[in-house]
């Protein structure tokens, strides 16, 4: 994403849509999509995550809600694979200011809703 796609997305994402489109469609979009969202919504909670990484983090979280997507989400098995794409970009963008507590709240949330 450039810089100019990270303002569009940024203005995409609330803890609303983050959290309707992840209920709705987490089965969908698979365990690997929702651990990576988890995640990286766990780290932006953190008060100790920079601001320059929790930008990072609300422009690929709002990429993974916008309704405006390189390929569609509606698309079956590849739907959400470019949301993958943006948020293991992300992930690796920010990974020294996640946390071991962030990815075990992440995991734990993905235990309870896959089992």
């Amino acid at each position: 994403m450039s810089a100019i796609d990270h303002a569009t997305y940024q203005e995409d994402y609330s803890e609303s849509s983050f959290w309707a489109k992840l209920r709705s469609y987490a089965a969908v979009a698979g365990k690997e999509v929702v651990e990576k969202t988890l995640i990286l919504y766990e780290a932006l909670k953190d008060k100790d995550t920079p601001a320059w990484a929790r930008g990072v983090i609300i422009a690929a979280l709002g990429y993974f809600v916008s309704p405006i997507d390189a390929i569609p989400d509606t698309l079956p098995m590849a739907g959400y694979a470019d949301d993958l794409g943006a948020l293991a970009a992300a992930l690796a963008t920010v990974a020294a200011h996640v946390k071991d507590g962030h990815v075990e709240a992440a995991r734990a949330t993905l235990q309870r809703w896959f089992g």
